[in-house]
């Protein structure tokens, strides 16, 4: 198991004992947490994959912490999704429970309207 799955296991048996928070699949057969069938974080190449506001992704890239995550490899890169690698582990639970926070609360307002 490398550093990356090591770390993916330790935060999703922290994350899966909240509320509506499960474990499944990200994008394709990428290991995922999901909060109300929502992916909001995932294990994709060895890096930590979650979904936070634009402008939090936006911070993150400029201050050198991650990347926006292409997903098909072809410089088409989504908006709301950071890639963090595993050399900065230690930031991984925080980020993730930014995207739980966040995704949780998206998925709260759609149910609303």
């Amino acid at each position: 198991m490398t550093r990356a799955e090591q770390l993916f296991e330790q935060m999703a048996a922290r994350l899966l004992g909240r509320p509506n928070v499960s474990q499944g699949t990200g994008f394709g057969s990428n290991p995922g947490l999901r909060v109300g069938g929502k992916v909001f974080a995932m294990l994709n190449r060895g890096a930590l994959v979650v979904k936070l506001p634009k402008e939090r992704v936006d911070q993150l890239v400029a201050s050198g912490a991650g990347s926006r995550f292409d997903p098909r490899r072809d410089g088409r890169l989504m908006k709301e999704w950071v890639t963090v690698p595993a050399g900065r582990g230690r930031e991984w639970g925080t980020l993730a429970d930014e995207a739980l926070t966040f995704v949780a609360s998206a998925a709260a307002k759609a149910r609303r309207r």
